[in-house]
């Protein structure tokens, strides 16, 4: 400990170009003290110590050099509870142990905003994971949300709490988006408009998104593939709308419509120089429109969508080193037709008796 604190006060000392004098003066001792603290030759006395980490304005971890060591714990945590967190991926699998993980953490690191966040962001999972997110159907039969069911989920109400005192706080950067963004989701799941267009008024236009400014920051070949990047991210924007659009108008879209739409959707990545880092989206793509061929009696188109989510998948589970283990083509039948809103059970029963399904299912799985 006596290196420690020693080489740590000499090197705060001449961090803040302070001279030994100016130090003892400030503090109480004589300069001969701190030069012997210097010379690992003793240390400090205990009460002193408050005194020296406020001159420097350190913690007193800090200045006794454990900060680095209770930061990799922190990381370690971090790390820890998120990635045990994926495996909540629409079931529970450990959604007890997470939340769990994180108040223990934050018991240890109180005040911590990136443990905050963790829980926060564990609670919003886990009221998707128990209770799911509902959907009623409006006067005018659009698709809206049931909120009061979802004002129930104690999970959600004390996510809200945490992001607000965390928006509170939070200066700009990673972390204050995604607690902006899980936020504004959970005010709508819970019917709390006027306090997410609040949020969202406060956010720059998407013409001055980092996106769009990341333009600007390079020039020559870099700029030109920036400009490829950022297509990229707005052409899956993009899809991702037109399938929303077609949940939206559930009950204003013809199946023959919706399938256009979702067409659309796969056409518009024809655009991208290469289309590798979204073989996985198009694939889900193929997934939905499989279940809107179907409804409007294309049954034979129905399959050459699901054959062409199949080749999609395992394009992705081979170029990709993002793919999880097993890939996602033997996932397809289990997550099929990707988005379920309306519910698709009706087709389930007629596609799932068709006898193209199950060769599609072992093919999927080889």
């Amino acid at each position: 400990m006596q290196v420690q604190i020693g080489a740590k006060i000499k090197q705060l000392r001449k961090r803040d170009g302070r001279t030994q004098e100016a130090m003892a003066n400030a503090i109480g001792v004589t300069a001969q003290a701190i030069s012997r603290w210097e010379a690992n030759g003793g240390c400090p006395d205990l009460e002193l110590i408050p005194a020296i980490a406020n001159y420097f304005g350190v913690t007193i971890d800090e200045l006794f050099g454990y900060e680095s060591d209770r930061q990799s714990k922190l990381d370690a945590m971090l790390q820890a509870i998120t990635e045990k967190n994926k495996r909540n991926n629409g079931v529970d699998v450990c959604v007890d142990e997470c939340i769990a993980d994180a108040r223990s953490a934050l018991l240890e690191f109180p005040g911590n905003e990136k443990l905050m966040l963790c829980l926060a962001s564990t609670l919003y999972n886990a009221g998707y994971v128990r209770h799911g997110e509902h959907h009623l159907t409006d006067a005018d039969g659009y698709d809206i949300l049931d909120t009061a069911r979802h004002k129930q989920y104690t999970e959600w109400q004390e996510a809200i709490g945490i992001y607000e005192k965390l928006l509170s706080s939070l200066g700009e950067g990673q972390l204050r988006q995604t607690a902006m963004r899980e936020l504004v989701q959970l005010y709508a799941n819970t019917g709390a408009h006027e306090k997410a267009r609040e949020i969202v008024s406060s956010v720059p236009a998407l013409c001055a998104s980092r996106e769009m400014l990341s333009l600007n920051c390079c020039d020559g070949r870099s700029r030109a593939e920036e400009y490829e990047r950022v297509l990229g991210k707005v052409v899956s924007m993009a899809a991702d709308l037109l399938v929303w659009a077609v949940i939206a108008n559930k009950n204003h879209y013809s199946a023959e419509k919706s399938a256009a739409r979702i067409q659309d959707a796969i056409g518009i990545f024809a655009v991208l120089e290469s289309q590798v880092p979204y073989y996985a989206q198009m694939s889900s793509l193929h997934l939905y429109l499989s279940e809107y061929l179907w409804r409007a009696g294309d049954r034979d188109g129905a399959f050459d969508a699901l054959e062409n989510a199949r080749i999609l998948a395992r394009k992705f589970d081979t170029a990709s080193d993002s793919a999880p283990a097993g890939g996602i083509a033997a996932q397809l039948p289990e997550v099929w037709p990707w988005w379920c809103v309306p519910s698709s059970a009706d087709v389930a029963l007629e596609i799932h008796a068709d006898s193209r399904w199950d060769a599609w299912v072992k093919a999927c799985k080889e």
